[in-house]
Parts: structure tokens; C-alpha cells; sequence
């Protein structure tokens, strides 16, 4: 069965976080100042020195040393959690991928761009079927 699907004007949010700070911290905080209620990874690149990824199946994070390019990101966001995957690359060029986690070191740079969904909520819900918190959207009020 398909949830309901939903159109909506949007939003955008340009922004550049700076060395040091932590990603998956400054994109929920950035939500939550704004009041972002359904916002989407458009665009990140940039680097980090250290990341923190909880590989596929996996059930803790795993820390790597970089420097690495951020290569990809995607995911939603909301003031109430991200669910963001990323994909970054080391100085080989080999590419390794996994759920944003909280300790994702900023090297030099992150230039993000997010797209604010106006008239959609996201939430996050236990769906028994997986048994974890799925996004549900619904129309704002």
C-alpha cells in the first residue's frame, strides 16, 4: 500500500558550516533554529577529518580517520531528527558510504543546501513492520 503522496512549494536554504564543527549536530540545529519542519539535503560537499557512520545492518557507529571529500549527501530533515546517508571519499579515491552519525568532523568546509517542503510535516513513527522510526509526512495545518 502507498502513503499518501503530497506536492509543495518550497524553500531554500544555503549555508557553509566551518572546520571543526560536527555535521549531523549543526543540521539539527539549523532545523530546529529555523523552524524547519521538512527540509531535504539538496546539495553537501566539502570535507571531514573524521567520520562517524553506521555501515549497512550495522548497529553501532564506525569511526574513520580522513581527511575525506564529502562526495554525496541525502536525506530529511526536520526539528525533531535527520535521517541523512553519506557517501565520502579518502585521498585514493576509494569511496565509502553509511547513516550520518553524530562525530562527522568538518575539515575545511561543508556547503550545504536545503530545500524546505512549505506545506508538509516529517515526523518520524515506529513502523512495526521494520521496527524502527520511518518518516511520515502529512499535510501542515
Amino acid at each position: 500500500m502507498l502513503a499518501p503522496l503530497y506536492s509543495s512549494a518550497v524553500t531554500s536554504f544555503c549555508f557553509r558550516l566551518r572546520p571543526s564543527q560536527d555535521l549531523k549536530k549543526e543540521l539539527l540545529h539549523f532545523a530546529q533554529t529555523h523552524g524547519l519542519k521538512a527540509a531535504v539535503i539538496t546539495s553537501a560537499v566539502g570535507s571531514l577529518k573524521i567520520a562517524q557512520l553506521r555501515l549497512a545492518n550495522g548497529k553501532n557507529a564506525t569511526t574513520f580517520t580522513g581527511p575525506f571529500e564529502i562526495v554525496s549527501a541525502t536525506g530529511t530533515i526536520s526539528a525533531d531528527g535527520v535521517h541523512i546517508h553519506i557517501s565520502i571519499a579518502d585521498q585514493k579515491g576509494q569511496v565509502l558510504g553509511g547513516h550520518l552519525m553524530e562525530g562527522c568532523e568538518i575539515h575545511t568546509t561543508a556547503e550545504i543546501v536545503l530545500l524546505e517542503n512549505d506545506d508538509v510535516i516529517f515526523t518520524r513513527e515506529v513502523d512495526p513492520a521494520t521496527g524502527y522510526p520511518e518518516l511520515v509526512v502529512r499535510p501542515r495545518i
